[in-house]
């Protein structure tokens, strides 16, 4: 029986959603009308399609024999999670012509990494390159010469966007194929002890770049429990990957057989017609917020989520991530959540066990589409380790109850995220990795406007006191809402000399933000004439994530009365910023998914 909450929280989105969800299947429905493939095209437009093919290829496809994939790929040699993506089309391609495909790479989206640009410049544009990735799919889709679609990509908002870009072909078949983690190398709480110890000038840079390189050490995704992983857990949850494929290193013989097992999958889903834009329904992105709530995930996806769903026509706000979190247990504990990382949590049960657990209690909607078919009970399975692909049961208990818990004995009753209302807004903040004693702070605001003021300040000393770093004009229209991962070593190392610490900003903090109560994502932002921009030093705020109160503890009537403290900035420029200029200014909310591109921008009547 599906626990009620489930029930209540899917049914009000299903009817809140009911006259933008209908618009865009119908879009979806003309889409297929009107010639979904290479029938559609004049002999023109198929010549160019498959001028560049081999001969059996542009046979097949001239005569229009084989159904034609699309591969769409992040791949780059920088980013060490997407460089095992350089061997996947070769594979696809064998597999979709053994199976009766044709498979061809429609193009390359880009593909930064937050980890090189955490407090840098570039950073501006991360979030921004989401719905620029979003474009980029669309655009290597636009040429009609597909049956279905392979998305390659793993991180931050590489995932959301290209799943974004993909519904826009929502009457299309498609699965996303993931190419899995490094092995375990510095452990993530070492790692973590040598920042702080950096921040407190305690080692020097060269101690400093020999740890950072023996934890992001090889190929594959980092191993922490961040953005990344967490949209892993989301294409398991949501039923868009092969279950089990999501944890299996680079270098595992499973990773190529799963490569070449989507392809078959995809093909077979092309006969079948099973369509992305039945895939991604209400119930499925409920799945995936329970999912984030259970295991500890990104709060990033309070974002990403949001846009992927308003997407598909289907309208979520924070609320409703509230209400799940109330009801579902935390399950994990993945750095920063705990010390283990994503090998670790592989290895005492994954994800399988994660939905077992949550069917067992009702906590998941089950009678959904996925791409491995009807149901959730598919994502019950694992691919056997061997030379061969063979699926098996998954484990029906925790082989590490320090990792991976039970329904029956969580590692709390409620999820991992709270929102917070107040005078201020409404923000979120991750509560899994924060302590108790830590989770209600109530103590004078220090105001900045960027997060090398904050450093800074932290150097010198001024910070050492109970304090609430309050960081202004960091939303998307002010500068594109960079995370402010910078600041976790200084922050982390208050708190462990015994100060009272909270962050409150209208900004974003790393998909790993761990043991700081971190009220982020404030709305309205300051940018937009947001309190926030009216507060000044020596305010007191309280944040307590038990009763969801944010409070800036100043009479109604004078804060009304206040200025905006910051004049606003220039636009910046450099590192690509001013090419985004016009991005900023359109940009939605974060409740509303921060979104730049399509009917949220287009017709906000439609997502009101």
């Amino acid at each position: 029986m599906t626990h009620e909450t489930i029930q209540r929280v899917t049914r009000r989105i299903r009817d809140r959603s009911k006259a933008s969800r209908e618009a865009y299947l119908a879009r979806m429905d003309q889409a297929a009308a009107d010639g979904r493939h290479r029938g559609a095209l004049s002999c023109g437009n198929l010549a160019h399609g498959f001028a560049a093919c081999a001969g059996p290829e542009k046979g097949a496809l001239a005569e229009n024999e084989r159904p034609n994939l699309a591969i769409v790929s992040a791949y780059n040699e920088m980013l060490s999670a997407h460089q095992p993506y350089e061997r996947f089309p070769g594979i696809i391609k064998k597999a979709a012509w053994d199976g009766g495909g044709v498979a061809q790479f429609a193009g390359g989206v880009p593909a930064m990494c937050d980890g090189v640009t955490q407090g840098q410049p570039g950073m501006e544009l991360s979030l921004l390159s989401r719905d620029v990735i979003a474009m980029a799919t669309g655009v290597a889709l636009s040429h009609n010469m597909f049956d279905g679609v392979m998305c390659l990509g793993i991180c931050d908002k590489i995932v959301p966007g290209l799943l974004i870009g993909a519904l826009a072909f929502g009457h299309l078949p498609c699965i996303f194929v993931p190419a899995g983690p490094m092995p375990s190398g510095l452990s993530n709480p070492e790692k973590s002890a040598v920042r702080q110890a950096y921040a407190q000038g305690k080692i020097g840079r060269k101690e400093l770049l020999q740890a950072e390189s023996a934890a992001y050490h090889s190929p594959g995704t980092c191993t922490f429990y961040g953005t990344a992983n967490s949209n892993q857990m989301l294409m398991e949850l949501m039923g868009l990957q092969l279950p089990g494929s999501s944890f299996i290193n680079p270098g595992d013989p499973r990773r190529d057989l799963l490569t070449a097992a989507a392809t078959r999958t995809l093909l077979n889903n092309v006969d079948k017609n099973v369509r992305l834009a039945d895939v991604v329904d209400e119930a499925a992105v409920v799945n995936g917020i329970v999912g984030l709530m259970a295991t500890g995930g990104s709060t990033n996806h309070t974002i990403h989520l949001v846009a992927i769903a308003r997407s598909a026509g289907i309208i979520i706000d924070w609320n409703d991530f509230e209400e799940l979190s109330d009801a579902v247990p935390l399950l994990a504990r993945v750095y920063p959540n705990g010390p283990a990382d994503v090998n670790h949590f592989r290895r005492a049960g994954g994800l399988s066990l994660i939905v077992r657990e949550l069917l067992s209690a009702g906590l998941l909607n089950p009678e959904v589409q996925t791409v491995a078919g009807h149901g959730l009970e598919h994502y019950l399975q694992i691919p056997e380790p061997g030379d061969s692909l063979n699926w098996i049961p998954g484990p029906e208990e925790s082989e590490n109850t320090e990792v991976v818990a039970s329904v029956a004995k969580p590692f709390a009753a409620t999820g991992g995220l709270k929102l917070l209302t107040g005078n201020l807004g409404r923000a979120v903040v991750k509560v899994s990795a924060v302590a108790e004693q830590h989770r209600v702070v109530e103590a004078p605001a220090r105001v900045f406007t960027d997060q090398a003021q904050v450093v800074d300040a932290f150097q010198a000393g001024e910070l050492n006191r109970d304090v609430v770093v309050v960081v202004t004009r960091q939303g998307p229209r002010a500068n594109g809402m960079p995370e402010l991962h910078k600041l976790t070593p200084s922050l982390g190392s208050l708190l462990d000399q015994g100060f009272q610490v909270a962050l409150v900003t209208d900004g974003r903090m790393s998909g790993a933000s761990g043991k700081v109560p971190a009220a982020i994502q404030l709305t309205p932002e300051s940018a937009m004439g947001g309190p926030l921009a009216r507060v000044r030093d020596g305010d007191v705020i309280r944040l307590d994530t038990f009763t969801g109160e944010l409070e800036l503890q100043v009479p109604d009537e004078e804060l009304q009365q206040r200025s905006d403290s910051q004049a606003s900035p220039d636009p910046a420029t450099g590192m690509g910023r001013e090419l985004f200029v016009h991005m900023r200014a359109i940009s939605t909310t974060p409740e509303e998914g921060a979104l730049t591109i399509g009917p949220s921008i287009c017709n906000k009547e439609q997502t009101a």
